[in-house]
């Protein structure tokens, strides 16, 4: 797998600018929360439910079968339904099923066939499913919108910083920064996924990344 050439967004620490504005919430803001999957939401929602009203937004058009989506769907539906039986001080989670249409990322994906794992292709899929986050918690009044995204070793997160930031001043919604892999964010994942008994995939969804 070819590595990833990060820029002069990973000089910033994303995880210390999520800090400081969990610092100074009092009133818990209302936060569209864009999920690749279950096992990469587990930790995510564990940590955020504690300071946000979450609606996960179940966006994923990159799934190239149908049936793997629908598999990845139900198991992020399984595990909101088990947080929101805790007795914890977190707060309630919601679920919204985006469409199901891997047209929309074929589309975008013209042209970038060939490119590397976590090159072009890939932020384009970024920019398509957080534009969708974007656009849906501008009309549905949210506060702010994010990816769980950033917790994958395997995902820029200066790139989506980057494409959040912009979509951000595009729509004038407050973007939520994010590397959740920090503080041992994704071998948490790994731990509540086991917990919970979910399916993890062995390839991020397109059909160019079951290649690798």
């Amino acid at each position: 797998m070819t590595p990833f050439l990060y820029g002069i967004g990973d000089m910033r620490n994303f995880q210390k600018e999520l800090d400081k504005i969990l610092e100074q919430i009092s009133i818990p803001p209302r936060l569209l929360l864009h999920s690749c999957c279950a096992p990469c939401s587990s930790y995510v929602l564990e940590y955020l439910r504690r300071y946000f009203e979450i609606t996960v937004l179940y966006y994923n058009p990159n799934i190239s079968m149908e049936a793997e989506y629908q598999k990845r769907v139900e198991e992020q539906k399984r595990l909101i339904a088990a947080y929101n039986k805790l007795t914890d001080s977190g707060f309630p989670i919601s679920i919204m099923e985006g469409d199901y249409e891997p047209e929309t990322f074929y589309e975008i994906a013209k042209g970038l066939e060939q490119c590397p794992e976590g090159g072009e292709r890939c932020f384009a899929c970024y920019e398509l499913r957080l534009r969708k986050t974007a656009e849906l918690a501008k009309e549905l009044g949210q506060d702010y919108f994010a990816t769980t995204l950033t917790i994958s070793p395997l995902k820029n997160a200066a790139k989506l910083n980057e494409i959040g930031e912009k979509l951000s001043e595009e729509y004038q919604i407050s973007w939520l920064p994010s590397d959740f892999k920090k503080k041992d964010g994704y071998k948490r994942s790994i731990e509540l996924s086991a917990e919970y008994g979910l399916y993890r995939q062995n390839y991020c969804g397109c059909v160019y990344s079951r290649s690798y």
